[in-house]
């Protein structure tokens, strides 16, 4: 593969990524059986403020960027996009999408969000532009205070479950099904959308990122 060729795929993988993200946070919340961690959150924040919960989902985004600063992480092109794509995605999504009113029709959204976030995550992260504000924040925590990228994931998600929780987001059992399958299902696409180098080597997205994935 050329090297225009190259970029070319791992920009569109990022932009896909970031976007089908959006989109299956969106079926998460239509579904009404419960979230993602962090969009727990940004639901409970999304119901005390008045705003969308894709400017919360921003506009927190660009909050944890400044406690990169500290921390001596480095955003990249794929941290940047984050914070401007998966909010905008997610608003555009809800905007055309009504609430389930069947069960059958809520667990279809449930199953089809999570899967959907799997390989998203997948995309946007094979493509090596940088990690979420949120996976920065982990890693930078990881490497600050010595402590295991799995013992700083669950606190902070404990952390954000329970604050959103408080303000009125919904937990349920598709935050349930989602923490325990997310990372099986990453892992898995991580590998269908490795990027091939310029040179014709697959290359698959390693250390801290893959390690901590989370959208976001």
């Amino acid at each position: 593969m050329s090297a225009h060729g190259h970029l070319t795929r791992r920009l569109l993988q990022l932009y896909v990524g970031l976007t089908l993200y959006g989109v299956s946070s969106a079926l998460l919340v239509r579904s009404g059986l419960g979230l993602e961690p962090w969009n727990v959150l940004h639901q409970g924040l999304s119901e005390r403020t008045g705003l969308s919960m894709g400017v919360v989902l921003t506009i927190l985004g660009a909050a944890i960027l400044l406690l990169w600063i500290p921390l001596r992480q480095r955003p990249g092109l794929g941290t940047v996009s984050n914070v401007l794509v998966i909010g905008a995605a997610m608003d555009a999504t809800l905007a055309l999408t009504p609430d389930a009113r069947t069960w059958a029709a809520r667990l279809a959204l449930m199953v089809v969000g999570i899967v959907l976030n799997g390989a998203a995550t997948g995309l946007y992260i094979a493509a090596r532009f940088g990690p979420g504000p949120r996976d920065g924040l982990m890693t930078g925590l990881n490497r600050v205070t010595g402590l295991s990228i799995r013992l700083v994931r669950t606190g902070i998600e404990l952390t954000v479950v329970a604050t959103g929780f408080v303000l009125g987001g919904t937990v349920g059992v598709g935050t349930l099904l989602y923490a325990v399958s997310i990372g099986p299902l990453a892992q898995l696409f991580l590998r269908v959308f490795a990027v091939p180098s310029a040179s014709g080597s697959t290359v698959v997205a390693t250390g801290p990122s893959e390690r901590a994935i989370l959208p976001g």
